[in-house]
């Protein structure tokens, strides 16, 4: 399975290091979205889309290379990290799943966890989550993958 992984990792690498761990099981490039044309991501089978959250958003660059994709038919899942959890009611994720679900995509699923974060209050403690994503963030991270390798 041919398989692209657009990522934004800004801050602490948090996302390029889940990233890494996922594209690892799945066999895939990992790219950003300056990297990538967005007509590239339609010769594959899979694509996962993923960011740090600022603000409770996704970054404003993986949204706005979303925005611009053609309209495919594919299979896409999309990762996230941050440094709060995610409220129930307002996933970090949806935006990005409904703007490529507006394309066409078919979204197999969606991946958050905790990471490094020294957004503006937090910085003045030295940060949250010092150590995050750690090995059983990246260990899950793996297996999301292998569930989306095997079809689940």
């Amino acid at each position: 399975m041919k398989t692209l992984l657009v990522c934004t990792s800004v801050s602490h690498g948090n996302t390029r290091r889940v990233a890494a761990a996922m594209g690892e099981v799945l066999g895939a490039r990992v790219v950003t979205p300056e990297e990538v044309s967005t007509s590239e991501p339609a010769g594959y089978d899979l694509v996962g889309f993923g960011s740090g959250v600022f603000s409770r958003r996704m970054h404003p660059d993986l949204l706005g290379f979303v925005r611009l994709l053609p309209a495919s038919s594919g299979r896409a899942f999309v990762f996230a990290t941050s440094g709060l959890p995610p409220w129930t009611s307002a996933p970090f994720t949806r935006p990005a799943v409904r703007l490529l679900e507006g394309k066409g995509y078919q979204v197999e699923g969606t991946f958050t966890c905790r990471g490094f974060d020294t957004w503006a209050p937090f910085k003045l403690i030295g940060g949250i989550n010092r150590r995050r994503p750690d090995g059983d963030d990246l260990a899950a991270a793996r297996a999301f993958a292998e569930g989306l390798r095997l079809g689940r």
